[in-house]
């Protein structure tokens, strides 16, 4: 102990600066932290500051390896050099890993962690187990049955019998070990870690540590014990999921072609082996490449890789000949146990149908589209011939007297552009013309059918109710002026009667003032509405009046005039088609 004392002391007074390494401010540093160790048995070194109630006494990650230099200063020598990975030294996170500690390793550790460790002395000394005077080292590895109850003793703890120690403080993988109320199974009792049931997630590598002091020097005593979890060994040989007996695969010539083989093994720690052979030769020619996946799934007490696992293991033809179809392709698998073999037979492909099967496909979905994008394209034109044919007259019985009626804003003769059509030469006009004299319908309009003298607002209301369909010719005089009382009318009429429904034409672009109702705003944003475009629109075979006619009451029964309906107000709902004067052009 005294020798071991004096080499310490004489390092402190050497200082750290030798053969050009310079670390300012260690010179006068005092070693914090004094660990003893075994020799050839595995040992973690932290870059950590001395703190017995830590729960953590080292990270691996890898971001920590980047803040972390190590360097030492070894016994009886005089050099201080950078540690430097080896066979058995390794850095990982914030530790220095020896697997195995040699006893060579000896003599003053120092790490620094940027900002926040500037230096940090540790002494690490190892000895033999003789000189440790170890009795029944226990041992550093050890494997435990998944769902069995089991042990764990810390293999130092029977060294240096003659000197006393601290109780075991132990970690898995760094964290520190303690009873949880989660983890009731555990428990720690006379410095060993029982478990009534050892589940997969026990496996890991444990450290456990005590104190000891000798005359001089207060030392950590840490050891290391690798656990790993394992099941009782199969006494099955292995069993060939697929293929089964023997398959038959299609195959074409020329192509690649993979051959799978799915085993499954039962738990064991011997050798496993899958591997095709040719007609029962081993030696396959260099165009079969063979490799193997594992197939696992992981559960809480014994994993699927405990009870046994799945072996994918596939031979990769890389172009099919005619060998090959007249070969025998065997999955041969082993263990300790004893061993299983499956067949692969290939047959040619025939493709006599592929080319009029893809043929025929590509022919039903062109025609398919095609035909999707004609009814898209003539749907009003569909609909109108539905109509014409199929559909029920919609106006019979329903006791309405016009079948739309027309709203529209007046304006004065000085105010319409003669380049274009007024609103009121489109309502009073061109408008009757088409849906009249061609579509038979018959239209109300204030001021050709309705004889004045009574009340606008009851002649307004009492004509839209008399109607099927509201007709509102939309400009920036209409939604400005005081005809959007009847937009107003007919949309509180439509939500009374479900047979009354409006059709807004935009005559003229628009903008909607601010002091429009909010039922006129909501009508505006969900109702249909038909452009009219002046320069193409007029004709009667456009588009135009095709959403016209289709908007418009399904009527059967061609109507060849209009009501002369100037006696509105004198019973003209009386009227039937025999007392209407027709005149012709």
């Amino acid at each position: 102990m005294m020798l071991t004392f004096y080499w310490i002391l004489a390092l402190l007074i050497t200082g750290t600066e030798v053969r050009g390494i310079n670390l300012p401010g260690c010179s006068h540093v005092k070693p914090q932290v004094w660990y003893r160790a075994i020799s050839d048995e595995e040992f973690v070194l932290q870059c950590a500051l001395p703190d017995k109630d830590a729960t953590n006494i080292y990270n691996n990650s890898v971001l920590k390896q980047h803040e972390v230099k190590w360097f030492w200063h070894q016994k009886d020598k005089g050099h201080l050099k950078a540690v430097e990975e080896s066979f058995n030294v390794t850095l990982q996170g914030n530790a220095l890993w020896f697997k195995p500690v040699r006893e060579n390793a000896s003599g003053i550790y120092i790490c620094m962690i940027r900002e926040k460790i500037p230096c940090l002395k540790i002494v690490l000394e190892v000895q033999t187990k003789a000189k440790a005077k170890c009795s029944g080292y226990g041992t550093n590895t050890l494997y435990l049955l998944a769902g069995n109850g089991n042990s764990i003793a810390c293999p130092g703890r029977k060294c240096y019998s003659h000197i006393n120690k601290t109780d075991v403080r132990w970690y898995k993988d760094g964290r520190q070990v303690e009873y949880r109320k989660t983890r009731n199974s555990l428990q720690l009792v006379d410095n060993e870690i029982y478990l009534k049931i050892t589940y997969v997630q026990d496996a890991g590598i444990y450290v456990c540590d005590y104190d000891m002091s000798d005359n001089t020097t207060q030392w950590t005593m840490r050891t290391a014990v690798t656990v790993e979890v394992i099941a009782k060994t199969t006494i099955h040989p292995p069993n060939i999921l697929y293929p089964s007996s023997v398959a038959i695969l299609e195959a074409e010539l020329g192509k690649p072609l993979e051959l799978e083989c799915r085993v499954q093994f039962g738990f064991e720690r011997g050798t496993q082996r899958v591997i095709w052979k040719r007609d029962n030769k081993e030696n396959l020619n260099e165009k079969l490449k063979q490799f193997e996946t594992i197939e696992t799934k992981e559960t809480s007490v014994c994993p699927r890789y405990l009870k046994g696992h799945v072996l994918r293991h596939v031979a990769k033809l890389e172009e099919v000949t005619e060998r090959d179809l007249k070969s025998d392709f065997i999955c041969f698998a082993q263990n300790s146990v004893g061993n299983a073999t499956a067949v692969i037979q290939l047959k040619k492909k025939q493709r006599v149908f592929f080319l009029y099967i893809l043929c025929s496909a590509i022919s039903i979905l062109f025609a398919f589209l095609l035909c999707t994008a004609f009814i898209y394209q003539h749907w009003i034109e569909i609909v109108l011939m539905y109509r014409s044919y199929v559909a029920h007259n919609e106006t019979t019985g329903d006791g309405k007297e016009f079948d739309a009626f027309v709203s529209y804003a007046k304006t004065d003769a000085s105010e319409s552009d003669s380049a274009f059509i007024s609103e009121e030469k489109f309502a009073l006009e061109i408008l009757p013309d088409v849906l009249e004299n061609k579509y038979g319908y018959k239209l109300c309009i204030l001021e050709r059918d309705i004889l004045p003298g009574g009340a606008y607002t009851d002649e307004v209301v009492t004509a839209i109710r008399q109607s099927r369909r509201t007709i509102i010719i939309l400009s920036p005089a209409y939604v400005s002026g005081p005809n959007i009382f009847e937009l107003q009318a007919a949309v509180n009429c439509a939500l009374e009667d479900k047979k009354i429904k409006l059709v807004l034409i935009k005559f003229q672009a628009f903008q909607e003032p601010e002091t429009l109702p909010p039922v006129v705003k909501k009508a505006l944003r969900i109702l249909p509405v038909i452009t009219w475009k002046p320069s193409i629109s007029p004709a009667p075979n456009k588009k135009f009046w095709k959403y016209m006619h289709y908007h418009m009451p399904v009527n059967t029964t061609k109507v060849l005039g209009s009501c002369s309906l100037k006696a509105f107000s004198k019973g003209c709902s009386a009227w039937n088609i025999d007392s209407i004067n027709f005149t012709e052009d």
